[in-house]
């Protein structure tokens, strides 16, 4: 059949098999109509002659052909496409060739739901990055977790850990959870009061989920999240913002807004706020939780990196002072191993709990029982205990280095407050200096940092930028800052 020979495209470059590229090439066009049910293909001699291909690839191919039944094949007559299937109407073709990949665009219509959500895009090789605050991946203890997995591979009980689990996450990992919380935080959960999730986001987004209608109304700092208010604003919240200043989120104003809204959730985050890095204070978080009481809403308390404090002890989460249930504290270890770890929680009362694992089923069955497993044993030997230790030492150090660097070639141009721990400087360009005309000619010269877009809920700030210290070291930090001084340099 000359119309399939002149059809087939072969490219022995790509990295899909020669025969499974026939393959493909044939069914395309019976499923485009071209190759009608009952049809002849040409002898595999003639195919192969016609693609310049080996016979054998071509018997191959009919093969597959005929093993997915998209042909028959009849002794000492030939190959013809399969009688049985549906006729289809011919449809042009561009150019002849049969397109390759996914189509652009679905058949379908469907509403654009979600719209603001940036999706992740991967920082130029080359680059230079200071990022939005993360651990350093260099430190993290993989061969750790490593170990834990060969020691759980050599057990007789392993493959259990292979089957469908506990919605709620491991028991093991849970009862040590507990235990952990209590003795870094005072937190006083309960194996049972633990869901373990795939990091905070999607602990925000189950709450988010339960607990949200159309209409109702969600509180949260400005600056803050997005990811997090994007959530509730997909969940059909209406979001209420309140200023952040150096004590954390105005509890004076979100006050006047209980006054006039029935208010849902607050979302805060008390440990170094992000994007500020400010701690609510002692007083406030005392206030707040008589708030919580008074006008009857849920504080979502987002203390994804608790571990990570130079200056002093820091201040016991809310969930820890918690005596009205009131308090959903979510956490992770997306910030205490490495962001591809996926492990976060929730602590909350138990209600709760079985409701957001009922959600958590529906959504992804259950975690990783393995990685569970394996981070349950590092917290009951102590391995996390002894990691979180040696990384905050590097990472205070780092904090200082950059803090006197900033200070020392920037100190005119900026202005910033040392953070007591966490990640990332919250940094403000002086007047007329504008966070995207920096960021542009810093990526010129292969520095990836922030653009000052984000941080404010629908504004057009752009005098604020994070600059993430913990992922680089002190070499690392010092090449860093002299681009970024270059960089402001071209923008005076």
């Amino acid at each position: 059949m000359k119309v399939i020979e002149g059809l087939l495209k072969i490219d022995k470059a790509l990295p899909v098999a020669v025969y499974l590229q026939v393959t493909n090439g044939i069914i395309a066009y019976i499923r485009q109509g071209t190759l009608k049910p009952g049809t002849a293909l040409p002898p595999s001699r003639v195919l192969a002659k016609s693609l310049n291909i080996h016979r054998k690839t071509v018997v191959a191919a009919y093969d597959e052909l005929y093993a997915q039944s998209w042909v028959d094949v009849y002794p000492r007559k030939g190959v013809f496409v399969a009688r049985n299937l549906p006729e289809v109407s011919p449809r042009y073709i561009a150019n002849m060739v049969p397109r390759v990949g996914i189509a652009t665009e679905t058949l379908y219509q469907f509403t654009d739901k979600i719209t603001t959500q940036h999706m992740f895009k991967r920082n130029p090789e080359s680059n230079l990055v200071f990022n939005d605050g993360f651990p350093d991946t260099r430190l993290a203890p993989i061969e750790l977790m490593a170990r834990e997995y060969r020691r759980f591979g050599g057990y007789h009980f392993t493959p259990r850990y292979l089957m469908y689990g506990p919605e709620q996450g491991s028991e093991n990992l849970r009862t040590e959870l507990a235990r952990f919380l209590f003795e870094t935080r005072g937190v006083q959960a309960s194996a049972a009061d633990i869901l373990v999730t795939k990091g905070v986001q999607m602990a925000i987004y189950l709450i988010a989920q339960i607990l949200l209608s159309k209409g109702d109304t969600v509180i949260a700092g400005d600056p803050g999240y997005p990811a997090a208010n994007e959530v509730f604003e997909q969940a059909g919240a209406e979001l209420a913002l309140v200023p952040v200043d150096e004590m954390g989120i105005d509890l004076d104003a979100v006050e006047d807004i209980c006054k006039k809204k029935k208010v849902k959730i607050l979302y805060v985050i008390p440990h170094h706020h992000r994007p500020t890095t400010v701690t609510l204070s002692s007083e406030r978080r005392m206030q707040l939780l008589e708030l919580s009481m008074k006008y009857k809403f849920a504080i979502v308390e987002d203390d994804y990196d608790y571990d990570f404090h130079y200056a002093s002890s820091p201040i016991l989460p809310l969930c820890s002072a918690d005596y009205y249930g009131s308090v959903i504290y979510v956490g992770s270890f997306c910030k205490t191993i490495a962001p591809g770890i996926r492990i976060g929680f929730v602590v909350a009362p138990q209600n709760l709990i079985i409701q957001l694992a009922k959600l958590r089923r529906m959504i992804d069955r259950q975690g990783e029982q393995l990685l569970e497993e394996a981070m349950a044993s590092l917290l009951n030997n102590g391995d996390i205990g002894r990691h979180l230790k040696k990384v905050n030492k590097i990472y205070h150090e780092r904090r200082d280095i950059l803090c006197g660097l900033l200070r020392e070639k920037l100190g005119e141009q900026i202005s910033f407050k040392i953070p007591d721990g966490g990640f990332a400087i919250w940094l403000k360009y002086r007047d007329g200096i504008k966070a995207a005309n920096v960021a542009k000619k810093a990526a010129e010269m292969h520095l990836t940092v922030s653009n000052g877009v984000d941080y404010f809920y629908k504004s057009a700030n752009q005098s604020f930028i994070r600059i993430g210290y913990a992922s680089l070291n002190a070499k690392e930090l010092g090449q860093g800052v002299d681009i970024l001084k270059k960089a402001v340099d071209k923008v005076v």
